[in-house]
């Protein structure tokens, strides 16, 4: 398994652009990214997806390097979420540990880039499929940017979906601070109703040439990364997100890359309410496989003060609860 991508030096680099404290530490055994993390009720270090460490004997000086920080930069507690699953069982069985709502996805979906195209195709659900055959038909072509000014497309969007489903959106800075790193890519799907081989009649009162879609993918290693998208609800019914989906798919192929990584889906147990069914099923309709890591455990150094992290947590999200019927 390869290192994750969120425990490289170039993760720290976009970390510490966004103004994070951070600490990395690479050793024939294991590697580590720690993010300082700062709250009301003390300070944690976060290591997402990480450490790193190659076996159990690994996991063991990872821990004793994480210990001997988290005292010096007086943490209350180290909140890691390493993907390895076969030291799943030294991280959950330490007796500090306690099980934390997964920070990173805990499931993913990726599919494998090393059959053709063609084969890739078949696998597609049949919706999907219609989907991708139909898009140059709907008007829709797909461009890709690395101009930091593009980013507003996607600022845009996202915010436009956060104000209809009530949750926050990444600001215009994070974003671009994302862009701004080498790994990433922005993909645009353009419209332009004068490339339609028919104009239906909801379209009327819409703009006819514009963005509708945007994502931005993250190559690291051997596979590319879904992880920021947002679409115009006014053209909903047209394929944007299968077209940039598809296309960086087989971008990604081109490329030589081996996998293409979704980005988190709902588990099979979650209820049909959960709110990222729909993407689930979205992401699903492409074929692929289930990835599982070991979710989020928080090692507790100060067990009074963490005591009072959880129940002021607690608090908060009662608080947004609250605030978010009211509205």
């Amino acid at each position: 398994m390869n290192i994750p991508l969120q425990q490289t030096r170039e993760w720290q680099k976009l970390q510490e652009k966004l103004g994070e404290k951070t600490f990395f530490e690479e050793t024939s055994d294991y590697t580590y990214l720690a993010i300082k993390k700062t709250t009301k009720f003390g300070d944690y270090l976060y290591l997402p997806y990480g450490p790193y460490a190659y076996n159990k004997s690994a996991c063991s000086k990872a821990l004793e390097a994480l210990v001997s920080l988290a005292k010096r930069e007086k943490a209350i507690f180290i909140r890691v979420e390493p993907q390895a699953r076969d030291t799943a069982s030294y991280w959950a069985g330490l007796p500090n540990a306690k099980k934390s709502k997964d920070m990173s996805p805990r499931e993913t979906w990726v599919l494998d880039l090393d059959q053709s195209k063609e084969d890739m195709i078949k696998n597609f659900t049949q919706g999907t499929r219609t989907c991708y055959n139909q898009f140059p038909k709907k008007g829709i072509t797909v461009t890709t940017s690395k101009n930091l000014e593009d980013i507003h497309y996607l600022s845009d969007l996202q915010q436009q979906v956060a104000e209809k489903r009530k949750f926050g959106a990444f600001s215009d800075k994070y974003l671009k601070a994302e862009l701004e790193q080498d790994f990433a890519t922005l993909y645009l799907a353009n419209f332009d109703a004068s490339k339609m081989e028919i104009k239906p009649d909801w379209l009327e009162p819409l703009a006819k040439k514009k963005v509708i879609a945007a994502s931005l993918f993250f190559d690291y290693g051997d596979t590319r990364y879904y992880m920021q998208s947002a679409s115009d609800y006014d053209y909903r019914r047209l394929p944007a997100s299968v077209a940039i989906l598809t296309t960086a798919i087989f971008d990604a192929k081109d490329k030589g890359l081996k996998h293409f990584d979704f980005w988190g889906i709902a588990p099979d147990d979650a209820p049909a309410d959960h709110p990222w069914a729909g993407f689930t099923k979205f992401k699903k309709s492409f074929g692929g496989r289930e990835v599982q890591y070991c979710g989020t455990y928080d090692i507790v150094l100060n067990s009074s003060k963490y005591r009072l992290y959880k129940l002021g947590r607690k608090a908060n999200r009662t608080m947004r609860k609250i605030l978010h019927k009211k509205d």
